[in-house]
């Protein structure tokens, strides 16, 4: 596969700018796998993508986390509140190459890191958690919207 390089001028591509493009490239991923795709509409809660099978006898709901870099992935305040199926962990989306990564909601809870800071909680999946062999690039784990 071809892998695109998108040189644009710092500070051009908004944080918005960069969730669009993992968004987007999820929706591609799932299309070349025969789900018919659609995004939602912005900030809707706990999805961001709705797949369905060519027959319409499956679905999946899927949320998309995409980070500029190798960051920790901010998961809320909350560890009970995942509507999707699966979360793709989208990288580096911007500048260079980047790589996506496919979790279940189980999988989240299991691997996330608790923060408190001033009284407030809030949980994160860090890099070394989720960037691993075992979730990068498994697309594979939604299945096929070919029935």
């Amino acid at each position: 596969m071809i892998r695109m390089r998108t040189k644009f001028p710092r500070g051009v591509v908004t944080s918005q700018t960069v969730g669009n493009i993992g968004l987007y490239y999820t929706c591609y991923k799932l299309s070349l796998f025969g789900w018919n795709v659609m995004s939602t509409a912005r900030n809707a809660k706990g999805i961001d993508i709705m797949a369905y099978s060519q027959t319409g006898q499956k679905r999946v709901l899927i949320q998309v986390k995409t980070l500029s870099k190798k960051n920790p992935v901010p998961l809320g305040t909350k560890m009970d509140n995942h509507l999707s199926d699966f979360i793709v962990v989208c990288v580096r989306a911007y500048p260079h190459d980047f790589d996506c990564f496919v979790l279940t909601p189980v999988e989240i809870q299991r691997l996330a890191h608790k923060g408190e800071k001033d009284g407030k909680t809030s949980y994160w999946l860090q890099p070394k958690a989720y960037y691993c062999e075992k979730f990068k690039e498994q697309w594979s784990r939604i299945g096929s919207g070919v029935e």
